[in-house]
């Protein structure tokens, strides 16, 4: 459903107002080749050189005919856009509008949209995914041969992200979320589908041990996703003591200092000599996809999720020996509506991982700081 347009239109000396009831008045003036006075403007977060944001007016996006305009209410920054912010990952080249974990409400829709209107509260994935390649026909629209996402440019692609007033994406992606989940909450729906697709790629058994390598956003909302789908014992393995007590808090069962306990010798011992039926490897560095496949049992399963660094070494002899089944794990693949469900019911807890809100304005400051490694700073939500 789209919002009317209300024009007066001179015709000579007299003035006619005319009521277009399904077209948005910024529309209707392009249509009509009214050009307003002055373009309307947004403030966004812009990434305008490495290591470098800096507050900016920029032009509001135009809503094409499949897309709906959203007033972001909360972004979360992800290590994705830190590690953009200082140029080590080459996917946010500026300058750029980073952000694509947010929420808001929906202020004006194209003449095509017909499932949302403006007021809806609404999240959004982060994947921009065509709809109609083989891979969307069959579901794993995470792998769309046309994949692009909010907050990204690279040598194929530039796409303007959330950290910004408002911002325009597809209907395809777009989800209602309840009244009764706030907007910084839902903030965190983009990587709560990321956890619970990780979750879902493991094919898990009932009371299954499971290590999770990293206890940042992605590996604590994974426990709490092995949690709910049936684990019987979940293994946390962390540098950091004060993230392996928030483990705890939230599910794990046992934890491991990786700094003072190497990693598959405490998990071989925890297990009974057996290993892990299954591995998240939430990190991705050499180090810890290293030890994620020395962490599983013969014929167990490794997750790969974290993806800093673009490649290791492989140990191929533990894993054809060991018969393991390794596997990618790349965003979510239609888990949004089980992530929104799981966090309106509080199965799944983020109001332990944020550990702080703030204004656009202060970006800067706290990309900073989470750059720095901050100790007990883990997700920042800014709320433009």
């Amino acid at each position: 459903m789209n919002s009317s347009a209300l024009l007066r239109v001179p015709l000579g000396n007299i003035i006619f107002p005319i009521l277009f009831p399904s077209v948005t008045t910024r529309k209707m003036k392009q249509l009509l080749g009214i050009q307003p006075q002055e373009e309307m403007t947004l403030r966004a977060l812009v990434l305008d050189k490495y290591k470098h944001l800096a507050i900016q007016e920029v032009p509001v996006p135009a809503c094409r005919p499949d897309e709906v305009l959203v007033r972001v209410r909360a972004c979360a920054i992800c290590g994705s856009d830190v590690h953009g912010y200082d140029g080590s990952s080459g996917r946010r080249i500026p300058p750029i509008v980073m952000g694509h974990e947010a929420a808001g409400e929906v202020t004006e829709t194209g003449e095509a949209v017909s499932c949302f209107q403006p007021g809806d509260r609404v999240t959004f994935d982060s994947t921009i995914y065509c709809g109609t390649c083989v891979f969307c026909r069959a579901g794993r629209v995470n792998l769309c041969d046309d994949r692009r996402v909010l907050g990204v440019s690279c040598e194929d692609y530039r796409r303007d992200g959330a950290f910004a007033e408002y911002v325009a994406v597809p209907e395809r992606i777009v989800y209602r979320i309840p009244d009764g989940l706030s907007f910084e909450h839902a903030s965190l729906v983009e990587p709560v589908a990321v956890a619970v697709h990780a979750v879902s790629r493991a094919a898990l058994r009932l009371n299954d041990t499971a290590v999770v390598l990293g206890a940042g956003t992605i590996g604590l909302l994974a426990i709490q996703a092995l949690q709910r789908a049936g684990c019987g014992r979940i293994i946390a393995v962390d540098l950091d003591d004060a993230r392996l007590g928030l483990a705890e808090q939230l599910g794990a069962t046992d934890t491991v200092n990786s700094a003072h306990n190497p990693t598959a010798d405490a998990v071989t011992s925890l297990t009974g000599g057996k290993g892990a039926d299954i591995v998240l490897e939430a990190v991705g560095i050499e180090e810890t996809v290293g030890a994620g496949l020395a962490c599983a049992r013969k014929g167990g399963t490794v997750v790969l999720v974290g993806n800093v660094t673009p490649s290791v070494s492989f140990p191929l002899q533990t894993a054809v020996t060991r018969e393991l089944n390794v596997l990618g794990s790349c965003a979510s693949s239609g888990e949004y509506p089980v992530a929104i469900a799981l966090l309106a019911r509080g199965e799944i807890a983020v109001e332990l991982i944020i550990s702080a809100t703030g204004q656009l304005e202060d970006g800067h400051a706290w990309f900073e700081r989470l750059h720095a490694r901050e100790p007990g700073l883990l997700k920042v939500v800014l709320c433009p």
